[in-house]
């Protein structure tokens, strides 16, 4: 039986990845700080990437690691560094000690231009943990991830439901549907295409401006919202607001402020996954719509 180890399989990208994985008839070993319910198919290890004994644990006779946990907002660079650079090492240093051969990192977009945040910086430092591995690594740079459970981009939708959409300064964005992501994670730690970083998106060469964006999200809810382009300057008070106001629970920090400011976060074509290893399947229109739906039966809209 093909066994799976997952960091951050308690997330929104890791739960839609164990239901993949699940689906494909695959074991699954997941990393959890808090006790789950059991399940068939998933064994659940206490612990957290601090722990080196639980991810020993978590490797130990794993066919593959899909290293999925990381912070994405954190009041401090220090905070970045713990989770997404200390994380990675011991993450793959317990793998290479367990003997496993296949190492699925999921890194960000942000990394390519590490300058602009202290996440991007913490990012790219994490890839080179991976590099510096000697494990069989892939990673994977997503653009916006969304789908039902996301919680991320739950403002847009509510936002483009009353009619108007803030966003950040004129650009482009790329974005992938998590069933699509998960799918090609799964498939990435079941062969070996080589040690490559690869974009992953929904195929549609050059993304979407925000303005675009926009307005398929209010296609999604049934509204034509007016979009509405912030500043940059304006955009960065924004993020100390909302970290001042909403805290921990804050969705626009200034180090997310200034990553939304840059102008591309589209994928490269030229850096996809090859087409006969993986394919996006979700078109984003139809994403963004069921999407909308699982807001609404949630109550989140």
């Amino acid at each position: 039986m093909t066994i799976l180890a997952l960091t951050g399989a308690t997330g929104f990208v890791g739960k839609a990845t164990v239901e993949h994985a699940l689906a494909r008839g695959i074991h699954v070993r997941a990393l959890t700080r808090r006790e789950q319910p059991a399940r068939e198919g998933v064994s659940w290890i206490a612990g957290d990437l601090d722990h080196e004994d639980a991810l020993a644990r978590l490797a130990s006779g794993a066919d593959a690691v899909i290293h999925i946990a990381g912070v994405v907002n954190a009041p401090t660079p220090e905070g970045f560094i713990h989770g997404n650079v200390d994380g990675t090492r011991r993450m793959a240093t317990a793998a290479a000690s367990m003997g496993v051969k296949r190492f699925v990192h999921v890194s960000s977009m942000s990394a390519r231009e590490p300058q602009l945040s202290q996440y991007g910086r913490s990012k790219e430092l994490a890839e080179q943990e991976v590099r510096d591995s000697g494990l069989d690594w892939t990673m994977i740079r997503p653009p916006g991830v969304y789908g039902p459970g996301d919680m991320e981009m739950r403002d847009v939708f509510r936002m483009a439901r009353m009619g108007f959409v803030i966003l950040p300064p004129a650009g482009r964005i790329s974005l992938i549907h998590v069933a699509d992501l998960a799918r090609l994670l799964v498939t990435l730690a079941l062969t070996d295409p080589g040690r490559h970083i690869y974009d992953c998106d929904d195929g549609v060469d050059g993304g979407y401006t925000h303005s675009e964006f926009a307005r398929l999200v209010g296609q999604a809810v049934g509204r034509r919202p007016l979009p509405l382009s912030v500043p940059r300057a304006l955009l960065h008070l924004a993020g100390h607001a909302d970290r001042f106001f909403r805290e921990a629970n804050a969705k626009l920090t200034p180090d997310r402020a200034a990553y939304l400011s840059h102008p591309d976060w589209t994928a490269d074509p030229g850096r996809r996954p090859p087409a006969a290893l993986w394919a996006p399947q979700i078109a984003t229109p139809a994403g963004l719509a069921q999407t909308a739906d699982w807001y609404r039966a949630e109550g989140l809209l």
